[in-house]
């Protein structure tokens, strides 16, 4: 047995042939990101976006605690590693390549800095009871440049963005419900579980419709709803000749549960 490497890894694993569940492990240190660990996400959260037979990804974490931020050392000190991220490859940070389909993110206890960026750069989170958040940059002397400014504004509002990021408080699973930063709590341990439930409820719907569904609501975020909505025909016409659409209405005449490919 190869001996565990002292930067964390990020490990895979399949659930019903159609949901990856992504772990991020470096527990015995509180999961503290190494650059390692970075491109590790990158490569996993890519194949999960290339490869046709798997539908929806769930990003979860070893240990007690999501993560307390970067191994800071390791990314700006003498001691930096200088590899980057793939270029071509999806950024788990969502600030360039973004991952097409959908992203269940559990979270629980410490979960700071770059913890909120992933789980705010994916598209549902499922926060343990005992879950802790932090945007802690300013603290430090810097500013959080990995999504929180933009995405805690998209999903709290002005008000409340400000009321966290320029304090650096640290708050709790109920007040990130608050907030729009958290769309479930559960009891602690339970986060994962939860997690691959909801994945597996989106996996059962149609893939090519989930996947434009969100691609679609992302336009409408960015560019705004009049560019959305001018791409109503083109998902239409991508749908109408789609596998799927035909199982769809298949399965609705025929009253069973339908059985898409992604096709």
């Amino acid at each position: 047995m190869s001996e565990r490497h002292i930067h964390g890894q990020v490990t895979t694993e399949i659930v019903e042939q159609r949901v990856m569940v992504i772990t991020v492990d470096r527990a015995e240190k509180r999961n503290g990101f190494t650059p390692k660990m970075l491109r590790e996400l990158s490569e996993a959260m890519t194949e999960l976006d290339e490869d046709d037979s798997l539908f929806v990804g769930v990003l979860c974490f070893a240990g007690d605690h999501t993560t307390a931020g970067l191994e800071m050392p390791l990314f700006f000190g003498p001691d930096a590693d200088p590899a980057g991220l793939r270029t071509d490859g999806v950024d788990p940070l969502g600030l360039r390549r973004r991952l097409r389909k959908p992203q269940v993110t559990a979270v629980q206890g410490i979960t700071y800095t770059i913890g909120i960026e992933l789980a705010l750069a994916g598209d549902i989170v499922v926060a343990a009871d005992d879950a802790r958040f932090a945007q802690l940059e300013p603290r430090r002397g810097v500013t959080a440049l990995g999504g929180a400014t933009l995405r805690f504004v998209s999903r709290g509002g002005w008000g409340n963005a400000m009321y966290h990021l320029l304090r650096a408080d640290e708050f709790d699973a109920t007040e990130a419900r608050r907030i729009g930063l958290v769309q479930e709590i559960v009891p602690t341990g339970e986060q994962r579980q939860r997690g691959i439930e909801l994945a597996l409820e989106i996996a059962a719907n149609a893939p090519l419709a989930v996947q434009m569904t969100k691609e679609n609501a992302l336009l409408a975020l960015t560019q705004g709803e009049e560019e959305a909505i001018g791409r109503f025909g083109e998902i239409n016409r991508r749908l109408a000749s789609s596998e799927d659409l035909a199982e769809g209405i298949a399965s609705f005449n025929e009253r069973r549960p339908a059985r898409f490919t992604g096709r």
